[in-house]
C-alpha cells in the first residue's frame, strides 16, 4: 500500500493546489480592488476639475499634501493589484514550474521598477515646491 493510499482524504489535499496561500491571496486582491474604488474616484475627479494640458497646474494640484499622500496611495495600491492579478493568470494557466517563477519574479521586478518611478517622480514634484520657496529666519 502506497503511503497517499494510506492517508486520508485531507492529509492527501494538503500542499496541493491553492490551499498554501489561495486565500491570503484572494483576500488581498478583493481589499486593493475595493480600495481602488474610492481612490479611483478621487483621481478622476481631479482628472476632470483640473486643466491637464497646463503642466504647472498639475504639478500644483500633486504638490497639495493631500493630493500627494492620496496619489501615493493610489498609485502604490493600482501596482500591487495588478502585480497580484497578473500572478493569478500565470499561476493558474503557466504549469513548468522554473518557467513560472521565472515569469513571477520577473513580474514582481517590473512592478516594484513602475513603483520606483512613479514614487520618485512624485517626490520629484514635491521636493520642487520646496526648492521654488525661500525660507525667512
Amino acid at each position: 500500500m502506497t503511503l497517499q493510499k494510506r492517508q486520508s482524504s485531507l492529509g492527501q489535499a494538503r500542499g496541493q493546489g491553492s490551499a498554501k496561500s489561495g486565500a491570503h491571496h484572494w483576500t488581498l486582491q478583493r481589499m486593493t480592488s475595493v480600495a481602488l474604488v474610492p481612490l479611483g474616484l478621487w483621481f478622476f475627479y481631479g482628472l476632470l476639475t483640473h486643466d491637464l494640458s497646463n503642466y504647472q497646474d498639475v504639478v500644483t494640484w500633486l504638490q497639495n499634501p493631500f493630493s500627494f499622500a492620496l496619489m501615493g496611495l493610489t498609485l502604490f495600491i493600482a501596482l500591487s493589484h495588478g502585480a497580484l492579478g497578473l500572478q493569478v493568470v500565470f499561476d493558474d494557466y503557466m504549469h513548468h514550474e522554473g518557467l513560472k517563477f521565472m515569469t513571477l519574479l520577473g513580474i514582481k521586478l517590473v512592478f516594484a521598477g513602475l513603483a520606483l518611478a512613479a514614487f520618485y517622480s512624485l517626490i520629484h514634484i514635491q521636493s520642487l515646491a520646496f526648492s521654488s520657496t525661500e525660507f525667512v529666519l
